[in-house]
């Protein structure tokens, strides 16, 4: 009755966007996937079709996992993601099948460590990755926060230049390239992301179709960078104003000095600039730099808790 294939890529680009409407529907933060997002999304260097998977039910197509291996990573760790089942076919086992075959795929391709994630808010994600012998190792927030009273004078660094970044420029996106690997290094699971993936992310990739991007300089070097986007199709769905600050970063030298706290108010502005009533960003809890402390700061608070599990393949 229950049937996992392999998804063809060219030929089940809709089953899949259909299942995964279907799947994720009930999600707080859920927005429809387009047979056209999806084919943008593979124009990414980093897809990788060989561990996505989706089940029939009586020959009905009724979930969908992605088992990733990222060939960019040295280190053997897969990723588990876009586990769903349809509501009407969930508590029938299939969506441990699909993890099964996430697995199973992951450790023939060599991977010595499979992760994945879970809200806090979603018991039986939760349950399901722990029965399975999944550890937690992380926890990450998504945070909002209003737009309405931008704060300032807390302490931001008002002694830098600011500077968009030119969308023509290669010498730009290079720079933005270089700023983005350095101050990222140490944190968890990153790295280096090529000059190709941020062209792809900043050109087509299918949710932030509208970005903006700023550097900040001290004494004309740059020291820092803020990315915010708007996923136009989200806010429609879901009848609101909602920009994103996708990532910021600063030097490790140049930390404590205001300059993040600068970056994020000015982020903030580019985004109540285009009309924006709330923004939102992910962070991990134990991030280094310990990035929660400044949004906490600026005013964002947690809206969802997600957790990050581990389990190591043995062969």
């Amino acid at each position: 009755m229950l049937k996992i294939r392999r998804f063809v890529q060219g030929r089940d680009e809709g089953v899949w966007t259909s299942v995964w409407n279907r799947s994720f529907t009930d999600f707080d933060e859920f927005r429809t996937m387009s047979v056209e997002d999806m084919l943008m999304s593979e124009k990414n260097p980093a897809f990788d079709a060989e561990g996505m998977f989706i089940a029939e039910f009586d020959g009905e197509p009724v979930g969908v996992v992605n088992a990733r291996v990222d060939k960019m990573r040295e280190e053997k760790k897969g990723f588990i993601r876009m586990l769903g089942v349809v509501p009407e076919h969930r508590r029938k086992g299939i969506g441990r099948a699909l993890a099964e075959k996430a697995i199973e795929s992951l450790r023939e391709r060599g991977m010595q460590t499979v992760e994945t994630e879970a809200d806090v808010g979603k018991p039986e994600a939760v349950a399901l990755w722990e029965s399975m012998g999944f550890q937690r190792v992380r926890i990450s927030s998504l945070m909002e926060m209003s737009l309405e009273n931008i704060p300032s004078g807390i302490g931001e660094n008002r002694d830098v230049q600011l500077r968009e970044f030119e969308k023509d420029s290669l010498e730009d996106l290079k720079l933005l390239s270089w700023l983005t690997n350095e101050t990222f290094k140490e944190h968890y699971n990153w790295r280096p992301y090529s000059i190709e993936e941020l062209r792809y992310f900043m050109e087509q990739e299918p949710h932030f179709r509208e970005q903006e991007h700023l550097f900040i300089l001290l004494d004309d070097e740059p020291v820092g960078y803020v990315d915010v986007g708007i996923d136009q199709k989200y806010n429609r769905e879901r009848n609101t104003r909602l920009g994103w600050i996708l990532s910021i970063g600063v030097l490790k030298q140049n930390r404590l000095r205001g300059i993040g706290t600068r970056l994020m108010i000015e982020g903030m502005k580019l985004l109540k600039a285009k009309g924006m009533t709330e923004v939102a960003l992910g962070v991990d809890d134990q991030n280094p730099t310990h990035a929660i402390n400044l949004y906490e700061k600026v005013g964002f608070k947690a809206v969802r808790k997600d957790s990050t599990y581990q389990k190591t393949l043995t062969k």
